[in-house]
């Protein structure tokens, strides 16, 4: 299913070098503005070319609104929005059609779909996909901003060198977007540069985690069981390719605390109650507390890499040596923080809604 939502349904469509791809999101609200400029920059975040440290492969990312918008707001009819695959290199793929690629979801996909399946850039499994799934997000994160709720990340590790944590969050959700390298600590990321750089050279990838905040997200919301606010952010945040693992609050690590540690006492700051601590993340019973809601994503290192490596051909199962071509990110971690962003506010405005 490519289909996320309740209130607000999202379709994404589209494989990595078909002409365009694109998302069509049902149950926004009209009235919103799309401030096109904005819209723009929120793009560049995520897109490819644009550094040292992600793929070379430039794509405008243009986003082009077909239905739902007129005169720059939404009209509350379903938004479709459209982006070109422009600058593709269907060539790199031919010989990979039928030796499947370590770490990715080639064998597999072969295995449900057969032959007929789009092999090109890893087809509808790419992370390519993301930029709709952004593009949608930012007109949530309109709305959401209308209602009082914001939404920031930054890059919390590469490797093993992290960065800081949000703490105080509010001021800090901002600080790390206007930034080419989104952490919160300059001299951490520096390090974290100076690792990607290593791992490039030496035709290999490296992983790490984002961690995201919100705050303003009302007490009460959600849903329980099934339908618990961390299930709804869980299943949107693991449409993005690469995420192997989602924390909240103190997450594994309050395993391994007791209860007198991790629990979060209640006071009143005079106007409503709150939490002395946030271990739970902003989350209890599968319902928002009111206090800021925070987690962390594991994104696995960029499984395209420049070594050669083992496969197996799929026609005849004899074992080939593989070294895949093209243009590949040493690391996804950077240009994976603004689409954190976007499937934390579609997850979150369908909660709301």
């Amino acid at each position: 299913m490519f289909t996320f939502g309740t209130k607000l349904k999202l379709q994404i469509f589209g494989q990595s070098h078909s002409p365009c791809m694109g998302a069509v999101l049902d149950g926004l609200p009209s009235g919103i503005r799309v401030d096109e400029e904005k819209l723009a920059a929120f793009m560049e975040r995520r897109a490819p070319g644009r550094d040292e440290f992600s793929t070379q492969r430039r794509e405008t990312d243009r986003v082009e609104f077909v239905s739902g918008v007129l005169d720059g707001k939404t009209t509350g009819a379903p938004v479709c929005l459209l982006l070109r695959n422009e600058d593709t290199r269907s060539g790199d793929y031919d010989r990979l059609r039928f030796v499947p690629r370590p770490s990715h979801a080639d064998y597999p996909a072969f295995v449900r779909f057969g032959e007929a399946r789009d092999h090109r850039g890893g087809g509808e499994f790419s992370g390519r996909l993301t930029a709709p799934l952004c593009a949608a997000g930012f007109l949530c994160m309109e709305l959401l901003r209308e209602k009082g709720v914001a939404i920031g990340a930054h890059i919390s590790s590469i490797g093993v060198c992290e960065d800081d944590r949000f703490d105080p969050l509010a001021p800090a959700l901002d600080a790390a977007k206007a930034k080419a390298f989104p952490v919160l600590n300059d001299d951490k990321g520096i390090q974290m540069q100076t690792l990607i750089r290593e791992a490039r050279t030496q035709a290999d990838s490296v992983g790490g985690t984002v961690e995201c905040g919100v705050t303003g997200f009302p007490a009460g919301a959600g849903g329980t069981s099934f339908d618990s606010l961390e299930g709804r952010l869980s299943l949107a945040l693991f449409a993005i390719p690469a995420v192997k693992g989602v924390e909240f609050g103190s997450g594994f690590a309050g395993s391994r605390l007791r209860g007198t540690e991790n629990n979060d006492p209640y006071v009143s700051d005079g106007e409503r109650v709150v939490t002395r601590t946030n271990h739970a993340g902003g989350v209890l019973g599968g319902l928002a507390t009111g206090m800021p809601i925070l987690f962390r994503v594991a994104i696995k290192p960029t499984a395209s890499i420049g070594r050669e490596q083992e496969s197996v051909s799929l026609p005849d199962l004899h074992a080939v040596r593989l070294q895949i071509v093209g243009r590949h990110d040493p690391c996804i971690v950077p240009r994976a923080v603004p689409v954190v962003e976007a499937a934390t506010a579609v997850a979150l405005l369908d909660a709301l809604l």
